[in-house]
């Protein structure tokens, strides 16, 4: 019967449930989820999309909705059963534009502003992704997977049904998904009056390369210049084991009326990305890493002149990495977030002095923005509050709330405070870390206490909202969370960006021992019920903690950590992320002292403390044996342990259902063993 009762009380809609004082998870797969947003061309009307999860049917949908920019009410646009994306404004404001899925294959779509008459625009066989329209709407590009490469069944025709991968290259899968023998082209096609004709031009016909840069990169690879003559693409041109050790991509110009492509950034070896051209079509922005196989490094702004031919760094006196470049209306500076001391923050360069300013400051974070004459449309969350859409003053800062996606549901849930603390290191450094209390904390009590390790292993811990690792979940729980901003994350220096490279087991480690320690002085901390969780690095450095913390912890959490370093080294796909944080493999001639040093298993002998191992089959980044490995040590040493597994998940668990069960198991396993007195398996 209380199954019945909870089942059914996973559809009540939020108003029934007025009595729940806490985060559950259940109740965070109620909260609709911001997507992307755009401002209007005449700059009265933000344009968004909200997604909402049916947990019963196990997927989500997303609408489009638009607000004045003055703020008002939202109107909601669509109401279909297949989700609405890539939303944007034609150019000249009359219609808005999207893709769907809706007649059985994603196609690109128009609608008035008010939703009213909604056409097809486009009727591609394979569908397509990505789009964009020239300003003069006369073309239209888009994105579409064409064939590359050959299947099994398609070599031997005879042995239709022989199930195998004939595999002569690397990079045969990458992070949850095999090689599908398709790649990702840039197309455009000519546009009049609502409609596409002619026979799209694929831009990169022959190549065998993927633009956008997958499986992550988006629309915001692409881009016409304003006179709509280039397109501007992203794309990283090699195959195999050279993609597999390469981070060179490079902006490529494709000349629409010559018909010709040239490689702006050649030379340029790190990753380049995210191609802007400035209003009047003069210059080109774009995000450039520089050291070749680093992931996380710096991302500086660069700005090619065509007139001069020439390109520099904007942004070199700095040690900020910039996301989501756009230019202001004047072309004289260009805007950007950047993480800042555990917060995401607004930020400013001027393109001829060369200089950056820091515009916005706060403890949230300000994921993402749009400009509306003299303001930002900011995408803003904390560890408290999901995503919403805020004005803010380019004058002075002012901040006015403009949706209200979740504030009603918010207002009846209880939820803790978020405090920063600082510790300092074993070399001295001070370290900032984010500290959640449960709600109602009572400095009287003693409570349980978390250690949160980051992934990355170069990801900030900000103020965002997530819907996995919920801090203010983990504290409506009854636990105290300690999230360090240890060595290795972005936001405090390039140094300390940096320093984590091949030093996995080093410093970082030392730094979370800190932390933990420092918070465990407190008297309402119990130190007799300490765990430690983490996913990814996270769940490296839970493996390796669990073989060296002197009976600190009473538990262990590792999500799709890494576990064994030989071999995860010649498991994982992309492989200059290997070569550059670990440093040379165990068969090279000097191989890393990594292997020795910081590999978990090689402490394993140490384990004495109950661990949870949760990993996903299609997880390719951290292989599903690193997990199985893990699982088996500790089963064999009769350490309590349970394996968690996810047949159909990545490095990431995205179904509604499996995400409600992967904490259900998280904090069953963390009740057994810091609230009861006696740990079970």
């Amino acid at each position: 019967m209380k199954k019945l009762v909870l089942a059914a009380a996973l559809l009540l809609p939020f108003s029934a449930l007025q009595a729940q004082q806490t985060l559950t998870p259940e109740l965070l797969w109620q909260f609709g989820r911001l997507g992307s947003s755009e401002v209007s061309p005449d700059k009265k009307t933000v344009l968004y999309t909200v997604t909402y999860y049916d947990l019963k049917e196990n997927k989500g949908n997303a609408d489009i909705y638009t607000i004045p920019v003055e703020g008002g009410k939202a109107k909601k646009l669509t109401d279909t059963k297949t989700s609405e994306f890539n939303v944007t404004w034609r150019p000249d404001g009359k219609k808005i534009a999207f893709l769907s899925a809706e007649s059985g294959s994603v196609q690109l779509y128009e609608m008035n502003p008010d939703g009213t008459d909604k056409k097809k625009i486009s009727d591609l066989k394979d569908g397509i992704a990505n789009f964009k329209y020239a300003k003069a709407m006369n073309h239209v590009l888009f994105t579409q997977d064409v064939k590359n490469g050959k299947e099994v069944k398609e070599i031997y025709p005879d042995l239709p049904k022989a199930d195998a991968r004939i595999i002569d290259d690397l990079m045969y899968r990458h992070w949850n998904e095999w090689d599908d023998f398709k790649i990702s082209h840039v197309f455009y096609a000519p546009y009049k009056d609502g409609s596409l004709s002619g026979t799209p031009k694929d831009i990169m016909a022959g190549e065998p390369f993927d633009a956008p840069l997958q499986p992550f990169g988006g629309a915001e690879q692409l881009m016409f210049s304003p006179d709509g003559n280039t397109i501007a693409y992203t794309s990283k041109k090699v195959t195999g084991k050279a993609y597999a050790v390469s981070t060179n991509s490079d902006i490529y110009l494709y000349d629409i009326k010559g018909g010709t492509t040239r490689n702006l950034t050649e030379g340029m070896n790190g990753y380049d990305t995210e191609p802007v051209y400035s209003p009047d079509g003069k210059k080109l922005a774009w995000l450039s890493m520089e050291t070749p196989g680093f992931e996380s490094d710096r991302n500086r702004i660069f700005v090619y002149d065509f007139a001069s031919n020439k390109k520099e760094e904007i942004t070199a006196g700095t040690e900020q990495t910039a996301h989501g470049i756009k230019w202001s209306n004047d072309g004289k500076k260009i805007y950007f977030t950047s993480t800042l001391k555990g917060t995401e923050q607004i930020f400013i360069a001027d393109v001829k002095d060369k200089t950056v300013k820091q515009f916005s400051n706060g403890q949230f974070n300000y994921n993402g923005f749009e400009i509306a004459g003299q303001n930002f449309i900011v995408n803003k969350t904390s560890m408290s509050q999901p995503a919403e859409l805020v004005l803010v003053s380019m004058k002075d800062a002012k901040e006015t709330p403009l949706t209200n996606i979740n504030t009603e549901m918010l207002g009846k849930v209880k939820l803790g405070k978020v405090v920063s603390r600082t510790a300092k290191t074993t070399d001295g450094k001070e370290m900032l870390s984010w500290i959640i209390y449960p709600p109602d904390f009572d400095p009287k009590k003693k409570y349980p206490t978390l250690l949160y390790c980051q992934g990355g292993p170069q990801s900030p811990v900000s103020q965002s909202f997530s819907y996995r690792w919920n801090f203010q979940l983990m504290a409506a729980n009854g636990y105290i969370v300690v999230a360090p901003n240890r060595r290795g994350l972005p936001g405090f220096g390039i140094e300390w960006n940096n320093s984590i490279s091949q030093d996995w087991g080093g410093q970082p480690i030392k730094d979370y021992l800190t932390a933990i320690d420092d918070m465990a002085k407190e008297p309402y901390v119990n130190k007799d019920k300490l765990g430690a969780v983490g996913a990814s690095y996270g769940g490296y450095s839970v493996y390796q903690l669990a073989g060296l913390h002197n009976k600190r912890f009473k538990t262990f959490i590792a999500h799709c950590g890494l576990y064994n370093l030989d071999s995860w080294y010649g498991s994982t796909e992309e492989l200059f992320f290997a070569k550059h944080d670990i440093g040379n493999s165990y068969f090279d001639k000097n191989p890393s002292k990594s292997f020795e040093q910081f590999s978990p298993h090689k402490f394993a002998k140490n384990w004495d403390t109950p661990i949870l191992v949760i990993h996903g089959e299609k997880d390719f980044r951290v292989p599903v044996n690193q997990g199985m490995e893990a699982f088996s040590v500790a089963q064999l040493q009769n350490i309590p342990s349970r394996f968690l597994y996810f047949p159909e998940e990545g490095h990431w668990v995205m179904k509604p259902q499996n995400s409600v069960l992967w904490q259900r198991v998280f904090f069953d396993w963390l009740g057994r063993n810091l609230k009861e007195e006696k740990a079970v398996n």
